[in-house]
């Protein structure tokens, strides 16, 4: 059995995943995937970009920023779309978390993020 950790729209979740074919030892049937608390990030890289806004939008896949949906200063509401992520040819957009103004906007159009990374900060 092997233990990972995944990220849907926003969600993490806490997986794990039993092995099968030649060599794989029988275990017990997995449980259901179980919400995890999102992980913090790194306390240096998350310093100065917090000052902007308290409230932080990350990506929740690695890829280059194919379009940046809000502006500093606009309103969102939660689900509201801030900044699309193109991966695996495919545009993931990134959306608030909760309601709020946006206070940063810390990426440009074009830029490689890795999943985690701050894109955004609401106030």
């Amino acid at each position: 059995m092997k233990n990972y950790t995944i990220t849907v729209n926003g969600n993490v979740y806490d997986v794990t995943v039993e092995e099968k074919g030649a060599g794989a030892a029988p275990a017990a049937p997995a449980a259901a995937p179980v919400a995890a608390p999102k992980a913090a990030p790194a306390p240096a890289a998350a310093a100065p970009k917090a000052a902007a806004g308290g409230i932080e939008v990350t990506a929740g896949a690695a890829g280059k920023i194919f379009k940046i949906e809000a502006n500093v200063g606009q309103s969102v509401q939660a689900g509201d779309a801030i900044v699309i992520i193109e991966a695996m040819k495919m545009e993931i957009p990134v959306v608030a978390p909760e309601a709020g103004t946006v206070a940063s906007i810390d990426v440009a159009v074009g830029d490689a993020v890795e999943s985690g990374a701050v894109l955004a900060t609401l106030n």
